[in-house]
């Protein structure tokens, strides 16, 4: 008998369909037929042309969004609605500008744990428990390097820093999967990379789940142990075929997390250059049956109209 905390996998999307209406009133498909399983602490990253559905995936997987058909599963049960078990880090910073550091920290603990009666009513657990909270939010901010900035407001801070801000605010309630849309798209060269390094250490202390979502090639291919291409250039034997798939799902190689020389070598030049023909240009479009999907836990389901085999 399978034991009561365990599951098949982290994350099961199978048969999705993502479709939305213009507003002419016309139905177009953005997501087609998506088929995704995930294991608990992999790095997945996710890229893609513009338009494509990456951040639709994202919000799937949250569930701020659901699908038109198909299945999306988080440890075996529907995702119904967003939760604590799957924080969202955006490029604009999420962050109260009218808080401090500390205390965007500790507002989601708060607001989780505490009704307004709740505060009425138990006045001393309430300030005890906010002692506490305190104490969590600045071992987060020594984590990310900002323990002398914890009075500080938002707008006296970097970009990079608000961006650590914005990343403990999300780790501080312990997610068991990350989803990070561009999150470093904003910033400038430096500061990216210091960002990236600094994610890469996060995801090696804590070995959580992380969707990263990047227009960067060279980022994608750093910092994943599994990279996944959703574009909508392809081909298959339906004519009027709409809306993205995953085209190509391979693991990444090397060790994890990677030094920063591999950036430099052949091999990473070698994958920058198979993201880009695999998915991100339309002369290069692959028919379905030759997608890459060699990721052990890839899988495909596939119409006889998309492909007569």
């Amino acid at each position: 008998m399978t034991p009561a905390n365990q599951y098949e996998s982290l994350l099961h999307l199978e048969d999705v369909y993502v479709r939305y209406t213009d507003h002419q009133g016309k139905i177009f498909t953005v997501l087609n037929d998506i088929d995704l399983k995930v294991s608990p602490g992999e790095f997945i990253t996710v890229v893609g042309p513009s338009g494509c559905g990456k951040s639709t995936l994202l919000r799937l997987i949250l569930g701020a969004e659901k699908p038109a058909e198909g299945t999306v599963l988080f440890e075996d049960q529907p995702i119904a609605s967003p939760d604590r078990d799957r924080g969202i880090v955006f490029q604009k910073y999420s962050l109260f500008p009218h808080l401090t550091v500390l205390e965007n920290l500790v507002f989601g603990l708060d607001m989780e744990e505490f009704t307004l009666p709740g505060r009425i009513f138990n006045p001393f657990r309430f300030r005890r428990e906010i002692r506490e909270y305190k104490d969590r939010a600045r071992e987060y901010l020594k984590r990310v390097g900002l323990e002398e900035h914890e009075d500080k407001y938002p707008h006296q801070l970097s970009g990079g820093m608000r961006q650590r801000v914005a990343i403990a605010q999300s780790l501080i309630m312990r997610p068991k999967i990350l989803l990070m849309d561009e999150p470093f798209g904003a910033l400038d060269y430096s500061t990216r990379q210091d960002m990236q390094v600094f994610i890469l250490e996060q995801w090696y202390e804590t070995r959580m789940t992380i969707f990263f979502v990047t227009h960067d090639l060279e980022e994608a291919v750093f910092l994943g142990t599994r990279a996944i291409i959703l574009t909508q250039y392809y081909t298959t034997d339906t004519p009027q075929t709409e809306g993205s798939k995953i085209v190509t799902d391979i693991p990444l190689p090397g060790s994890h997390p990677k030094s920063t020389d591999f950036k430099y070598s052949e091999e990473m030049g070698q994958l920058v250059e198979k993201l880009r023909k695999d998915g991100l240009e339309p002369e290069h479009c692959r028919h379905i049956q030759d997608f890459d999907l060699s990721h052990k836990d890839s899988f495909r389901t596939v119409s006889r109209e998309e492909w007569r085999h």
